[in-house]
């Protein structure tokens, strides 16, 4: 009588199991797909373009407004559309709270200068002082071909 025989069982196994390695990533991607829509806060603009943009860092003193197009201009602050008079409302309310927050307006290009203009008004009115405007780069291969 053998004693621990069982036909190999206490044996080693060094083959690697990358199924929970792929379960991982399959969430990770789906987690991501589903995340990366959202990311794009606002109203859906078409943004100026210019050679040499501006790189601001984000942060988390930061706050996006959108203005788009529409007669009046839409207004959005963050994520929530607002009609000029509680946008105002909004801003003054957030410089009590946090006066040395940056405001960074992403205006869609076939607006008319002096409606972006009152929304700059409107935020240094509320005693904003940084105020930035966000455009695309303009990519020159491109613009040279459609000549």
């Amino acid at each position: 009588m053998a004693m621990g025989g069982g036909g190999g069982r206490d044996k080693l196994q060094s083959d690697i199991n990358v199924t929970p390695l792929v379960d991982v990533c399959l969430v990770l991607l789906i987690i991501f797909m589903v995340v990366t829509p959202l990311l794009n806060k606002g109203i859906p603009v078409q943004l100026p373009e210019t050679a040499n943009p501006d790189k601001k860092p984000e942060g988390g003193k930061q706050r996006l407004i959108t203005i788009g197009r529409g007669t009046p201009p839409l207004l959005a602050f963050e994520a929530d559309r607002l009609g000029r008079e509680e946008f105002q409302r909004r801003l003054d309310e957030l410089y009590q709270r946090q006066p040395d927050t940056e405001l960074v307006i992403k205006a869609d290009r076939s607006l008319k200068y002096g409606d972006v203009k009152g929304v700059m008004k409107m935020c240094k009115d509320a005693g904003f002082q940084n105020v930035g405007l966000i455009a695309d780069r303009k990519v020159l291969g491109a613009a040279k071909a459609s000549k």
